[in-house]
């Protein structure tokens, strides 16, 4: 027996679990896509190489693209003053942090107001650039984004990295008040949901919603270790969860016959 024994080798950390999440209605959709986007867009705006600046105008090109099918700055603000609303009602029920609701609501306030006075054309400037038209006009060709195809494109990516990330970052702040908004709507419908404990028996799980509180958002969360994913398909009424078990890229994914348990959140 070693008298003098080493350290312990610490265990590898547990991977985090995987969150799969399912919009239940358009507006949902709309907000899970521009909130990707848009953390896609700042990610790799603020890389020095051209190519992760070719993807970040690629992701505000998806935004504007977004952008210009519906209201989206309507639908934001109808949203942030639902949950203004659903905060304000807390102030009367016990048990709550008075500071920490007060801190919520005033973020909310502060925000709407950010919305709200930039107009219902604050992406013009955006839409109205010749350059980034361009870029969209081409990004429709495959590899249409070439530099012999758009010499000046070329030329802006190869800019000195402080002048084009300055420059894209002013884009990005166009659309940030939009943005920025969505991100804590969907914390705030995310945290106001809890998850519970359920199980896919022969790897189905369907699930019927009340028609006085519909769900918005489904989250399913599994382990990170495991070969199994869920798809998931619903709308206001109802939803329904299949699991399938992944092989590879080369084949595909087959239905699982065994009974899955997993944590669901309806979110509201």
């Amino acid at each position: 027996m070693n008298p003098h024994p080493g350290p312990q080798a610490e265990s590898a950390p547990e991977p985090a679990p995987v969150i799969y999440e399912q919009p239940l209605n358009e507006r949902m959709r709309t907000f899970l896509r521009l909130d990707f986007l848009y953390t896609q867009a700042s990610y790799h705006g603020e890389m020095a190489n051209a190519f992760s600046a070719r993807a970040a105008v690629a992701s505000l090109l998806e935004i504007l693209a977004i952008t210009a099918r519906g209201d989206a700055r309507s639908d934001v603000l109808k949203e942030l003053e639902r949950h203004i609303n659903i905060l304000k009602d807390f102030q009367t029920k016990s048990g709550v942090d008075p500071g920490r609701l007060k801190a919520l609501t005033t973020n909310l306030v502060r925000l709407r107001n950010d919305l709200a006075a930039i107009g219902g054309n604050f992406l013009a400037p955006l839409r109205d650039s010749e350059f980034l038209s361009a870029i969209k006009h081409r990004s429709a060709i495959p590899g249409g984004t070439c530099d012999f195809d758009l010499p000046d494109y070329s030329h802006w990516l190869n800019r000195p990295t402080e002048e084009r990330v300055s420059e894209f970052d002013h884009w990005l702040s166009m659309i940030r008040p939009l943005c920025d908004s969505i991100a804590e709507i969907l914390w705030l419908t995310r945290q106001n949901a809890r998850a519970k404990r359920e199980t896919a028996v022969g790897g189905v799980f369907q699930l019927p919603f009340e028609k006085e509180t519909p769900c918005q958002l489904v989250r399913i969360t599994m382990p990170a270790d495991i070969d199994l994913f869920p798809e998931i398909s619903g709308n206001q009424h109802r939803c329904t969860v299949r699991f399938l078990c992944w092989t590879d890229a080369s084949r595909r994914p087959v239905h699982v016959e065994t009974d899955v348990a997993f944590l669901l959140t309806c979110c509201l």
